[in-house]
C-alpha cells in the first residue's frame, strides 16, 4: 500500500532570502510534526523599502506521512 499524507500550510519569512524563509518554515514545522516528507512553495512575496527588497515571505505546503507502524496513531500536528 502507498503512503497517506496530511498537508498543512504555513508562511515563513526572512530578511535574507527565499531559501532562508523556506528553511525557517520547515525547521519550525519539524519541531512539532513527524514524518515530514515534502514541501511545495505556493506563494512568494516580499516587502520593498527605499527601492530595495527588505523582506521575503513564502507560503509553503508541507506533506507529512501518517505513521502506519502504530495503529490508531497519527502524526503530531
Amino acid at each position: 500500500m502507498g503512503n497517506v499524507y496530511a498537508i498543512t500550510e504555513l508562511a515563513g519569512s526572512s530578511e535574507l532570502g527565499i531559501e532562508d524563509a523556506i528553511q525557517g518554515a520547515v525547521a519550525t514545522a519539524s519541531k512539532t510534526l513527524r514524518n515530514l516528507d515534502w514541501f511545495e512553495v505556493k506563494e512568494m512575496r516580499g516587502h520593498i523599502k527605499d527601492g530595495k527588497v527588505a523582506h521575503y515571505q513564502v507560503v509553503v505546503r508541507l506533506g507529512f506521512r501518517y505513521d502506519d507502524k502504530s495503529p490508531g496513531t497519527a502524526p503530531l500536528g
